[in-house]
């Protein structure tokens, strides 16, 4: 196991971990532009209605791609690094 060989496999982690938290962050910026706008509509300042909304949107979307979040931590952990590239 050389150097090439760490960074190759480090650089392809962090890839994925982006690549599986990108649903999760999408979801909560989705959400939360949606909330902002509404409270700048409404002029309503209310940090619970901005936080629990976004909460319960990241949980929703972990829930619905969890079968696929599994499956890519799974072909990445089984799969050897050069089929990543």
């Amino acid at each position: 196991m050389n150097a090439d060989y760490v960074l190759d496999i480090s650089s392809q982690a962090i890839k994925v971990a982006m690549l599986l938290s990108a649903p999760m962050l999408g979801g909560a910026l989705i959400v939360g532009f949606s909330i902002s706008l509404f409270q700048a509509l409404t002029q309503i300042n209310e940090q619970a209605l901005a936080i629990i909304p976004k909460i319960v949107a990241i949980f929703l979307v972990m829930i619905l791609s969890g079968p696929w979040v599994l499956q890519t931590m799974t072909d990445f952990t089984r799969t050897p690094y050069r089929d990543w590239e």
